[in-house]
């Protein structure tokens, strides 16, 4: 069971900024009702500007909460764009690998790059949700998904299984103190969607955000950080994709078809879909290009054979489980559901 949790600011600071400060008095408040012990790294409240110029604070904060043996979870404030930069701080002299210990870790989005990290030095992890996107919820409670996985984590430690969402929510367009209680959009949900391949098919389940993948691969938005990921081998090769399943969503920005293709391109050249079990979709924010990321997944990968799973409730689309990576998958398309052995 989960008693303590680290709060930690590896890409974007904003969980720092005033403007947030109710937001995160209404996360601290329902951590807190749930008998949880929380602590704010000592630099992930320093604010947008600090955290941006500190990549090296925003490692120590990390390497601290892994070797604080009173941590149980390590709790992503937000994503961001730059979490890459921790790179040399992380794994130039090992200090990730020797400063890990077994805890749970939980983010998305931008952190896809720290599930790296930590997949490269041997820790399981959970994708899926963060402190200010989930936790800070305006509406009067968590989202009632969302809040059964996250639940399940902090009591049993872990994720048996996902099965879809009865409703999805448009995202808000608007966060201020006079939107507190005020309830998201809903629309009714469809379950999860197999677009190609076997209903049933199994391994360990890794990936994250396609926006923040391509990244690793094109230097439109970092010049440096397709080089800074190479030097430190942190895209995983095709044999340590064998097997596996890949998780992919989009993110708020909501990539054109054109990037999402160019994204899956890189992808198989890096002879991540020769090596796969499985692809599973995270439903994409407000369902925006579903239906050219679909056409997109089976002609780039061209492979019908490989099976596709769409609609998942994971990423930047609410609401959202957790996935957790590094055990054992079953994908059951005839239950509707995804089964993990630990």
């Amino acid at each position: 069971m989960i008693k303590n949790i680290a709060i930690v600011s590896l890409s974007s600071g904003i969980m720092g900024e005033e403007s947030v400060g109710f937001e995160v008095e209404i996360g601290l408040r329902r951590l807190k009702e749930y008998g949880l012990n929380v602590r704010f790294m000592p630099h992930a409240l320093k604010g947008l500007d600090y955290v941006k110029e500190h990549p090296e604070k925003r490692a120590q904060d990390l390497l601290e909460a892994f070797r604080d043996p009173k941590t149980d979870m390590i709790l992503c404030a937000i994503g961001g764009d730059d979490t890459y930069r921790l790179l040399p701080y992380l794994f130039d002299h090992n200090e990730l690998a020797e400063a890990v210990t077994d805890k749970v870790f939980l983010g998305f989005s931008d952190t896809t790059i720290n599930h790296l990290m930590l997949h490269k030095v041997g820790l399981r992890t959970f994708y899926g949700q963060a402190f200010l996107s989930d936790l800070c919820e305006l509406s009067e409670e968590m989202l009632p998904y969302t809040r059964r996985y996250f639940e399940e984590l902090i009591t049993t430690g872990t994720i048996r299984e996902i099965t879809p969402s009865d409703a999805w929510y448009e995202e808000r367009t608007r966060f201020a103190p006079d939107q507190i209680g005020v309830p998201p959009v809903s629309h009714p949900d469809r379950g999860f969607e197999l677009l190609q391949g076997p209903a049933v098919f199994s391994g360990k389940i890794l990936g994250g955000c396609i926006d923040t993948l391509y990244d690793m691969f094109d230097g439109g938005r970092y010049a440096d950080m397709p080089e800074l990921c190479k030097r430190y081998g942190l895209f995983p090769s095709a044999e340590d994709w064998q097997g596996r399943i890949l998780l992919l969503e989009s993110s708020e920005e909501k990539p054109s078809p054109e990037k999402y293709r160019r994204a899956l391109g890189f992808l198989k050249e890096a002879g991540v879909f020769d090596a796969v079990s499985g692809v599973l979709i995270g439903k994409p924010m407000d369902e925006t290009y579903a239906a050219e990321y679909k056409t997109a997944l089976k002609e780039i990968i061209g492979n019908p054979d490989l099976p596709i799973v769409c609609n998942l409730n994971i990423g930047h689309a609410t609401p959202r489980c957790i996935i957790p990576f590094g055990v054992n998958a079953v994908v059951d398309m005839k239950r509707q559901a995804i089964r993990f052995d630990g």
